[in-house]
């Protein structure tokens, strides 16, 4: 939406950001089967902006499985409107971290 963007019609990168947090922040507690938070974001470079009214989609894989920790790896893409390609606009590795009703660390699980 144009709230969400620059005046050359461009979609914020924070915004972006956010949304690819939020994907892989239910990759996390779907695995590790409760609250889980962002702890770090690591090796995100945009690619291609996003521009206004352009079709969004997030990616996500799951990398590695820690004691406490989620590591997923996402990728974001654009699609404008009336075309059918879609390009990736960037990629990061989010790692998250289980926690229980006190905010601490608690086991992710084994599956």
């Amino acid at each position: 939406m144009p709230a969400d963007a620059n005046a050359y019609g461009d979609i914020f990168g924070g915004w972006l950001m956010s949304l690819m947090d939020m994907g892989a922040g239910l990759i996390a507690a779907r695995r590790s089967h409760g609250r889980a938070v962002t702890v770090a974001m690591d090796g995100m470079q945009f690619h291609s902006p996003v521009k206004i009214g352009d079709e969004v989609s997030v990616y996500g894989e799951l990398r590695k499985v820690g004691r406490t920790s989620l590591v997923i790896g996402i990728e974001a893409w654009r699609r404008p409107r009336h075309q059918e390609i879609a390009n990736k606009v960037t990629e990061a590795t989010f790692t998250f971290v289980a926690v229980d009703e006190d905010n601490r660390p608690r086991p992710v699980g084994q599956e």
